[in-house]
């Protein structure tokens, strides 16, 4: 019998996990549109934030792309710099 407290916890190991491919590449487009700002909102969060690579499944080279696209969309007022419905304020 195991002495009290010392036991191991094992957690279930997370798995293989398969990688998210990147939507630009899967549809063969080349350089990301800041002017089609209904294809960048999937790429910010709730707040305005730009998602990382992690999140979105974008590759490198697009994750680059689509972040001058949301802050140039930004600069010409197509998409907001933070969200206006932060509550109660």
């Amino acid at each position: 019998m195991p002495p009290q407290g010392k036991r191991r916890r094992t957690s279930p190991s997370p798995g293989p996990g398969r990688r998210k491919s990147c939507y630009f590449c899967r549809e063969k487009i080349d350089e990301v549109d800041y002017k089609n700002y209904n294809q960048l909102r999937r790429y910010i969060s709730e707040k305005g934030k730009i998602r990382s690579r992690r999140i979105t499944g974008a590759c490198r080279r697009h994750q680059d792309q689509i972040a001058v696209a949301v802050k140039r969309a930004r600069e010409v007022a197509l998409l907001p710099y933070v969200d206006s419905h932060h509550g109660g304020r």
